[in-house]
């Protein structure tokens, strides 16, 4: 029989002009840790370039003379001077340019997802951000807001949200990695401390887990 879906409804802090408010929102209520392994090792695969290439003996660059006669020399039999054990020669099973990408079902990459954010509510690392106020593109902007709301830089934070220039404001500090809504996923909501997403990206983010697998 299969079991039914766990959900939490987690009440997540808001940003606004107007003050702090709270939004609830139903998430996992369960983490499944090997799930958000499983989409990791998915992600990391598909960005691997797969370009490392090694030559075999037959595309050295070398002659294919034998190096010296089989016998009478009193030295082991070889052949050309690019065999694998000669330094320079040819490689055994060496890499050769290939697609490490393979296919993950859309129903996990989904729940890996939704386990994600549900881990950064749970832990009270997740905060919404109706309007970035101040923020008009420079660094020096986006530093001030950070401070009135709590970040300090002393933890790493995603940032994901719609607006081009409060990107542009962010991505210049090293404590934060800037994703627009439709690039959120599981690597980098795990590999930082902290997840700010503004409304924008929040609705995004519903809509994907509220689409046909």
């Amino acid at each position: 029989m299969r079991e039914a879906k766990v959900e939490t409804v987690y009440q997540i802090p808001v940003i606004s002009p107007a003050g702090k408010r709270e939004l609830a929102a139903n998430l996992p209520g369960e983490v499944n840790p090997h799930l958000l392994w499983e989409v990791v090792r998915w992600q990391l695969a598909s960005r691997r370039r797969g370009t490392a290439s090694t030559k075999t003996r037959g595309e050295v660059a070398y002659s294919g003379r034998k190096i010296y006669p089989q016998k009478h020399t009193g030295r082991a039999r070889h052949g050309d001077i690019g065999a694998p054990i000669f330094v320079g020669g040819g490689t055994v099973f060496g890499p050769k340019p290939r697609d490490y990408s393979y296919t993950l079902p859309k129903k996990v990459r989904k729940a890996g997802l939704a386990m994600a954010v549900a881990d950064r509510a749970k832990e009270g690392k997740l905060l919404l951000v109706e309007a970035f106020l101040g923020v008009q593109g420079k660094t020096r902007e986006f530093l001030a807001w950070a401070k009135e709301v709590g970040l300090d830089g002393s933890e790493t934070v995603l940032l994901v949200t719609a607006d081009e220039a409060v990107r542009r404001a962010a991505r210049n500090l090293p404590w934060v990695v800037t994703l627009a809504p439709e690039g959120l996923n599981v690597y980098d909501i795990l590999r930082t401390g902290r997840l700010v997403m503004d409304l924008k990206a929040w609705e995004v983010f519903q809509e994907r887990l509220g689409g046909e697998a």
